[in-house]
């Protein structure tokens, strides 16, 4: 019997020439036969050859492949739409302070368009202060600017002809064509390892995408989401809780308990036969026979 969460994949940087079309094309086609829901490319625009910022997802404090080609995900998931018509689109995560919100809008509400309406916006405030810093971000105001983006965002989404007033973005009567396929607007997901994401996304996210070493740490985020989200007036079981983690049943059945709505899976083989055989039976028993008659 298939397993209550869902099950989407992130892609294996740096072993794997995923910058390829052809390897992008096989590695799509792969997950989706498999029966995964989705798709969860990352983001860096630059990496430091050098850096002091601390990675905050390995206890070393350092990326585990500095050196990987990371494609644009959004470009990279516009490939994608048009080889893999059935996965959904994640980003996970993209660095939203570092994007000019408006053409940001433009960009994930065209993608939403082009694939029928399966985008979903996996964002966080970003750890790369020397990233920030090459992009003309300012990295200590990335909180306070995420949340103004997002408000801007979902103003051009929301209606034909849009203003926005905040801090660091201003706009007045403006159109932002085409606007998204999904009636509510692109889903918005809110990443991070902090009580501040959790409460971000109890606030104002459509999902949350804890990151946590211990299920005891994720455990906390997500109810920390779910009383901000009570004390902002919010109903906590709409917002969808993605978590990521190995391709474990163990694992997976962890998660469902905690409440989590989607596992996330992230590759770590260097080609598609070693993908292939550690994707597969966990997919034949999670996910169960997938028709691909359509």
């Amino acid at each position: 019997m298939p397993h209550p969460l869902k099950f989407g994949v992130i892609p294996a940087y740096g072993l794997a020439p995923l910058e390829t079309g052809s390897y992008a094309t096989e590695f799509a086609e792969l997950v989706e036969n498999l029966g995964f829901e989705s798709i969860w490319p990352v983001e860096h625009v630059v990496m430091p050859d050098h850096y002091e910022s601390t990675y905050p997802y390995d206890r070393s404090g350092r990326m585990p492949i500095e050196d990987a080609a990371i494609p644009d995900p959004l470009i990279w998931l516009t490939w994608i739409a048009a080889v893999a018509p059935r996965l959904k689109l994640g980003t996970s995560i993209l660095i939203l302070p570092q994007r000019n919100p408006v053409v940001l809008a433009k960009a994930v509400a065209s993608l939403d368009r082009l694939s029928g309406g399966r985008v979903i916006l996996g964002i966080g405030i970003g750890w790369l202060r020397e990233e920030a810093d090459a992009v003309g971000s300012i990295f200590s105001e990335r909180g306070r600017r995420t949340d103004e983006y997002i408000d801007a965002m979902r103003a051009l989404w929301a209606t034909p002809v849009a203003s926005f007033h905040g801090e660091t973005v201003r706009f007045e009567n403006m159109k932002c064509n085409p606007r998204p396929t999904q009636p509510s607007g692109v889903p918005i997901h809110v990443g991070g390892h902090s009580p501040a994401a959790a409460r971000r996304a109890g606030r104002v996210g459509n999902g949350f995408i804890p990151m946590g070493e211990s299920p005891a740490e994720i455990a906390e985020l997500i109810e920390l989401m779910r009383k901000t989200a009570i004390e902002h007036g919010r109903d906590p079981d709409e917002i969808e809780i993605s978590c990521v983690g190995p391709a474990s049943i163990e694992v997976a059945n962890v998660y469902a308990e905690l409440g989590v709505n989607r596992m996330i899976i992230p590759c770590l083989e260097k080609d598609l036969t070693a993908t292939r055989n550690n994707l597969e039976s966990f997919a034949k028993s999670m996910i169960g026979p997938v028709d691909l008659s359509d």
